[in-house]
């Protein structure tokens, strides 16, 4: 289970880094894709990017992890460190990325790809780590894995595929975080417990997370600072109060998109209006 029982009394407090890029600009085959966009990921916060498909959010994200090669942009950790200059191994100790659609590894149990995210901190020619073995144990308890920890991994369904992926992040231990949709291939108890999650890293541990989510209602409920983009561009940023309004959301995904408060959690819940939906409207209203 992932859970803050788990993350309170398996894991120390780790040190949150600030992750901040500007002027972010990026080309796929000489065409800009994203536009001079500016974010920062802040310890102990949790910032989330929505956005139609294609709008540039992953890429962005990827350009933050360094696994994108921006035509320009400023990335800097703790507001002095030059992110770009930092060797790969240097930089993975501070930042760790959820990719989407890793690839199913054969051959390996849960531990051995779980341990994967302690490459930073063995050197060359597979120098020991001390703090690895208790570092992957809480991973996989974080994550709700650790009773899969000897099973072959290409045994694995999709979901639980992703929880041990996301287990070898946590391994890393660094104090930035980034998430791509984070939640495809979970059923329901896990994207709940895995947002749960997200708020436990930020809240108890002070970790710098940003994530890319699909579900404007999960965003809603786990996010401290809401980024929208549209076609590269970065269109609205703030609490998620201030930018999932109906109006914003409409322009953006072409879509009617309403927006109101849940009265059992107080959370904000939106609701896209498709041609059905706007049909049983008008039977509603004139009958």
């Amino acid at each position: 289970m992932l859970g803050a029982e788990e993350t309170t009394s398996a894991a120390p407090r780790r040190h949150g880094h600030e992750l901040s890029a500007t002027d972010v600009t990026v080309a796929y085959e000489g065409v800009d894709v994203v536009h001079g966009a500016a974010m920062t990921l802040r310890p102990g916060e949790v910032t989330v990017l929505v956005g139609p498909n294609g709008s540039g959010k992953s890429t962005l994200l990827r350009t933050l992890a360094r696994l994108q090669r921006p035509r320009a942009a400023t990335l800097l950790l703790d507001g002095e460190i030059d992110g770009l200059a930092l060797s790969p191994r240097d930089f993975s100790r501070h930042v760790a990325l959820l990719t989407q659609g890793r690839p199913t590894p054969g051959g390996l149990t849960v531990r051995d790809v779980v341990e994967f995210g302690r490459y930073p901190y063995r050197g060359r020619w597979g120098r020991t780590d001390p703090g690895g073995r208790a570092a992957v144990d809480r991973a996989l308890a974080l994550t709700g894995a650790a009773e899969l920890a000897d099973r072959g991994a290409e045994h694995l369904s999709g979901g639980q595929l992703q929880r041990v992926w996301l287990a070898g992040c946590l391994a890393q231990e660094t104090g930035v975080l980034l998430l791509d949709e984070p939640t495809t291939y979970l059923d329901l108890r896990y994207q709940v417990e895995l947002l749960d999650l997200m708020r436990d890293l930020a809240d108890q541990h002070g970790i710098a997370v940003g994530a890319v989510l699909h579900d404007l209602d999960q965003a809603a409920a786990v996010a401290d600072r809401i980024l929208l983009l549209d076609a590269g561009r970065i269109v609205a940023s703030g609490t998620p109060e201030d930018v999932l309004t109906g109006d914003r959301l409409t322009t953006t995904y072409g879509i009617r998109i309403e927006v109101d408060t849940d009265p059992l959690t107080g959370r904000l819940r939106t609701r896209a209006i498709g041609r059905h939906h706007a049909r049983t409207e008008r039977l509603r209203t004139t009958s």
